[in-house]
């Protein structure tokens, strides 16, 4: 099952809705409204029903936290579909998932190689080859499919990354790499935004990513649940840029698997119900491995195998700071 979210105008304004996309048909399907009407016709009252409808579908990661009883409630929903269903050209979607924690990895080795010669000018650190790192992201910045993504003014080097996202659905510590995906609910496209030039100033400061990482995430179009995907590995992916193919890429050459990277990331740590980890970038899947950039105004189209399209329109204008720091006296003596 594709499950997502989308933005309708309610009593009180906008609200999410967890829709069930099928793209197939053309539509995506209200479940909190399909699942309400398919109680009815099983002998529900109407109050009940939608009391019950609002429980279940309400909010996306609580729903995934239900484990399986939130799937089953989805499929038994889709009984109503056709009295559900919006088309999808209509739909308003929003990021797939609102996570908890958004980690993102560095796992692919092209990317690793591509990345550290082009972007840093040096070889990748012996760091990376000795366990699967991550760093944490802003969760305040998520755009979903269509949503127009931010172009900060204090960047000249705007760039997209090509990633899974690995959705959390059952909450662990210290799992195994033979079962850390029986805690993935699903997979989704996660694009880490980065700008390039920011990023090598702030990399000294020996704290991880802050604004070169934190204005912008995309996740969407949807969440695929994990039955839909035979294996990850081998899956392909396609980079566009005004409609033109900038890179094709594919699942392969991992410095740590998908399987290592969730079990890592639980060390010592506990895994959420709707957390988010990122793959890191495949080989090709960034701008800065090609030396492009996005422009304003370009709309970028990050494209993965059983999943789908991840479209990202690139505000026409740029993004000003209402306040940014001067530079401090370095009391220190420099050579």
């Amino acid at each position: 099952m594709k499950i997502g979210r989308i933005a309708v105008n309610g009593p009180d304004g906008e609200e999410l809705r967890i829709v069930a996309a099928q793209p197939e048909s053309g539509r995506v399907v209200d479940l909190r409204r399909a699942y309400g009407l398919a109680l009815q016709r099983r002998g529900a009252t109407g109050e009940g029903a939608r009391r019950l409808a609002r429980a279940t579908f309400g909010d996306l990661t609580h729903a995934i936290s239900t484990g399986d009883a939130f799937l089953e409630a989805a499929h038994r929903a889709l009984d109503a579909a056709d009295d559900a269903s919006i088309a999808i050209a209509e739909a308003d979607f929003r990021a797939a998932i609102k996570p908890p924690v958004i980690r993102d990895s560095l796992t692919f080795n092209g990317h690793i190689k591509n990345f550290f010669g082009n972007v840093m000018k040096t070889t990748p650190t012996r760091a990376v080859y000795e366990r699967p790192g991550f760093f944490k992201g802003s969760t305040a910045t998520i755009y979903g499919t269509d949503e127009t993504i931010p172009y900060p003014s204090i960047t000249e080097k705007l760039d997209y990354e090509l990633e899974i996202g690995y959705v959390i659905g059952r909450p662990g510590r210290n799992v195994t790499p033979e079962n850390a995906f029986d805690h993935v609910f699903g997979i989704t496209i996660f694009n880490d935004f980065s700008l390039r030039d920011v990023q090598v100033l702030e990399s000294p400061i020996g704290m991880g990513a802050q604004h070169s990482k934190d204005f912008a995430y995309g996740i969407g179009p949807w969440i695929v649940t994990m039955d839909e995907i035979p294996s990850i590995i081998g899956l392909t992916g396609q980079v566009r840029v005004n409609g033109e193919v900038w890179s094709d890429t594919r699942v392969e050459d991992f410095i740590w698997t998908p399987d290592e990277t969730v079990s890592y990331v639980s060390q010592l740590d506990g895994l959420q119900p709707g957390d988010l980890i990122g793959s890191g970038t495949m080989a090709f899947g960034a701008g800065a491995e090609l030396q492009r950039f996005l422009q304003p105004g370009d709309v970028l189209e990050l494209e993965l195998e059983r999943v789908g399209v991840l479209r990202s329109p690139i505000a026409a204008e740029k993004e000003t700071p209402t306040w940014w720091p001067t530079p401090q006296p370095f009391p220190f003596e420099e050579d």
